[in-house]
Formats: C-alpha cells, structure tokens, sequence
C-alpha cells in the first residue's frame, strides 16, 4: 500500500492554483471557464468519490453545470459489479460522441472501477478516442495534475495507477445535506468467486481512526444529522492498522467512538457475515444512534453455493448471527443481498434460499440474477443456469421477498417516528420522502402547512421539500406498501 502523504497532497495543491489563477487571468471572475459535470454509477463508495472529485473541482474554480450539455468537462465515474453498468457506460459514451463534435473543446474523463481492467481501457482507446483522461479509483488524489496535462499540454492520459493507495486531506464536496458519506477503509481481501471488487479496488486499506473520526466531528459542525461508515466489508476494519490501546483498533471501536461524537444518526455498510462479532452487535445495541438496522449479505441460504462462492460461513452461522443481533436490539431491521442461479445451483440449493428466507424473514432484500464477471473464479465455473430457469427461480424469490417486505411493513401501522426528511418526493413535490432510524423509506404529507415555518412554505402551498432536506419530523404511520410506508407529518422537530 502507498500512503499519499501531506506533501504529496500539496504538490497537487501546486496544480490547483496553476489552474484557478489561468482562471482568474481569463476572465473577470463571475462566470468560471469549466463547468462541470459528475455521472456516478454503481454505489455508495463511488459516490463519496466523486464527491471528492467535485471537492478538488471546486478548489480549482470550477462550478457544476446545469445540465450535461451545458457541461464542458465530464467525468464518468464508473462501476464494475455489474455487466448493466458496463453497458450504460459505453451506450453513454456513444451519445458524448456528438457533443464533443459539436464542443471540440469538451473534455472527457472516465475513472472509477471499470478503467482497473485493461479491456475496458483498450476499448475506449480504440473506439472512443474522443475521450481525454482515463484514470482508476486509487488515483483521485492526482486529478489536479491529471487535468492540468490535459488543459495545457492538449495531451491525452490513460494514467491508471498500479499500487493500492490510501489519500487523506482531500477537499470534499458533498451531494447530499442530510448524510454525511465517510469512507473508512477501501478495497476488499475476500475473493468471493462471483465478485471483481478486490480486482478493482485492491487489497484492504484502512484509514486511521483519528482520520474518520476527525471527518465525523466536521460533519457534525456543519449540521449533518447522519453519516454513513463506507467500506467494501466495514466489520474488518482495522486488521491492516498497527493494534494499539489508546484509540480504537477494530469496528466495534471505531464505530462507538463515532457514537460518542454526538451525531444524530450513525449508517454503514456493508458488513461481512464471517467477521461480525459480539462486541460488533453488543455495541450496535449499546449505542441507540447507531441505526437499529443491519446490512447482512447472505447471498445463498445452501451452504454448498457458499462454499463454492468462498463466503466462509454457513447457513446456521447466518442464522445464530440474525437470532443474537435481534435478541440484542429488538426492533432491529436486517436487510441483505441474495444472487439466484450462481453456477452449480441447483432447485434444492434454490429450495434453501427460499427455507432461509423464511426462517429470517428480512425486512428488505437487494436481489440479483447471477452476472458473469470476467476475471473472475466464478466465470470459468462449470454448471451456467439457463437463462430461462434463473428468470423463474428470481420471480419466485421475488415473490417471497415482497410478501415479507410487505409484512413487515405492515407491522409498523400506527406507530408515531422520527423520520430524517431526505428531501421531496420524486413523483409528488407535496409529498416528503425519509427514513426512519430502522432504515423504513417514509413517504409523508404534510396535513396543515402552518405547521411549518415559512422558509419551508413554498408560493404554491407546497412544502419546500430541499430547504427541509436534513431536518427531522415525527411522522404518523398510516399505509403500508411493498417498498414504502405512508404517513402524515404530526410535527416538525429539528
């Protein structure tokens, strides 16, 4: 692992000011000459990324465009999981072509997990020459001297670094005003068969527990009310760190020490099955700003496709976790991950999945039909599933999963919660979407707008539902839906 140190840091800073002074000598100031434009796929960590990207934008002088055709410098931060999310890349960049006829100026970056894999980039330098910089996720910290090449050297940059790096001291800019994204550690040592993150991301690399703690405190001083602990397995946190007594070590500790920040709401994801332990779960009982929900993957309920998937637990490990996890924190919510028709499945390993569901009864559920990944173990295992059986085995699941989901959200009729407002509804500007501290997504009317006061009003009398991003309401519970549960808006709290 390299270690970006503050020198290297101010080195890049070097590049910054390079650029925001050509700024400032080819204008007046009001109108910046780049503005930009950040398309994310994929999850949560590669947001937190391209909020660092846009931290070093803004640095730069650089402001976000309205639309993408307004933009003159794109970047693309790419996913790798999965093959939808190589396919929206490059049909993407199929319609980039005609913008950079039109703009010649126009700079295209692509970064993120997929430039980790040498076919992807071969094929953008083959068939989308277009495209100015191509970097990987472990070189954000150099998109200052990266752009300046591309700027004022009119040269292009395929510049995808080999080592497993860890940057602290990076501006941040962040997307959301109600969570706080915290990154903790980066990369993966699991190897599960199925999954190409440890390919693209590298070995486990954590941060040290006084870096994140320090990013929480600031994120408490300007207001949030949550954050979210990010990492490809959160529950190994700290095994890479030199083991010392006077500040926290492991998960456990670093996640109570966040606790004691005072932050209103603590998430994280995603946490591994085989490294969860009971000073994990008796701290998230502890704690009741830790989120009385827990992400548990369990991918397969036939302990034959864990083996082949090398998860390193069984289904009664799972199991004893989700009964000890519940027996400490009642209430607690436990969502998971399931893939249907990984190679080798067969209808009873399928029939255990399902005997799994029903014994843990998950609240939610992220399902999948098994995608080939190349590079990966699991590509070259025989026993493909037809496209035809996997299509029925995952309407089946589905079936299953929502009747618990709806179950589940039934249970919560009637209750009065705090509900985070994470701002208005995509579909209805009246309505307010949150989530509940047991991760339940809320979807809420307000029945008397004078209950809010007016900064929060809009002219059309609907509530302002981005000035409320961030505040806290107790919500009545009214309807229940698959997905979602409905409610009404008693008071608004914070």
């Amino acid at each position: 692992m390299q270690i970006i140190d503050r020198l290297e840091i101010e080195r890049q800073n070097h590049f910054v000011e390079q650029i925001r002074l050509d700024h400032r000598s080819q204008n007046a100031g009001d109108n910046p000459v780049i503005r930009y434009s950040i398309r994310t796929y994929g999850c949560q960590l590669n947001e937190n990324d391209s909020e660092k990207l846009a931290g070093q934008l803004h640095q730069m002088g650089f402001l976000p465009a309205e639309t993408l055709s307004d933009a003159n410098l794109i970047i693309l931060n790419t996913c790798s999981v999965r093959e939808n999310a190589d396919n929206r890349l490059f049909g993407n960049l199929g319609r980039l072509k005609q913008q950079k006829k039109d703009n010649p100026d126009l700079l295209i970056a692509i970064c993120g997990c997929m430039m980790k894999q040498s076919a992807h980039v071969e094929r953008i330098k083959h068939s989308y020459p277009f495209v100015n910089l191509v970097f990987g996720p472990q070189d954000i910290h150099k998109l200052p001297e990266m752009l300046y090449t591309c700027l004022y050297h009119q040269k292009k940059l395929y510049s995808v670094g080999d080592q497993d790096t860890l940057a602290e001291g990076l501006p941040i800019l962040r997307s959301r005003k109600f969570r706080a994204l915290v990154s903790i550690m980066y990369g993966c040592n699991n190897y599960c068969t199925y999954c190409i993150v440890p390919y693209t991301r590298g070995r486990e690399r954590s941060r040290q527990p006084e870096e994140v703690l320090a990013e929480v405190r600031a994120a408490v001083a300007d207001g949030y009310q949550e954050v979210m602990l990010l990492g490809q397995n959160v529950n190994s946190y700290g095994k890479d760190l030199e083991n010392r007594s006077d500040r926290p070590a492991d998960f456990a500790r670093l996640l109570a020490a966040v606790a004691e920040t005072g932050i209103y709401r603590i998430r994280f994801m995603t946490s591994h099955p085989k490294d969860i332990s009971n000073r994990l779960l008796e701290t998230i009982a502890r704690y009741k700003n830790i989120e009385s929900h827990l992400h548990l993957p369990i991918q397969s309920g036939s302990n034959r496709i864990l083996e082949r998937m090398n998860r390193h637990y069984s289904r009664e490990q799972f199991i004893d976790i989700v009964q000890r996890a519940r027996a400490l924190r009642p209430g607690l919510t436990i969502s998971t991950d399931i893939i249907v028709g990984f190679p080798g499945e067969q209808e009873d390993d399928f029939a255990q999945t399902l005997d799994l569901m029903n014994i843990v009864r998950f609240d939610s559920a992220f399902t999948f039909q098994y995608s080939q990944r190349s590079g990966t173990p699991a590509a070259k295992m025989p026993g493909r599933i037809p496209e035809a059986v996997m299509s029925e085995r995952f309407r089946r699941l589905l079936e299953l999963q929502n009747r618990h989901s709806l179950e589940s959200n039934q249970a919560m009729i009637g209750r009065k919660v705090e509900v985070l407002i994470e701002g208005p509804s995509q579909t209805d500007a009246a309505i307010l979407s949150g989530r509940t501290a047991c991760n339940k997504l809320i979807n809420f009317r307000i029945p008397d707008l004078n209950m809010l006061p007016e900064p929060y009003r809009l002219n059309n009398d609907q509530p302002n539902g981005r000035a409320l991003e961030g505040h806290l309401a107790k919500v009545h519970l009214c309807r229940a839906k698959t997905f979602s549960i409905e409610g009404e808006m008693e008071m608004l709290l914070l």
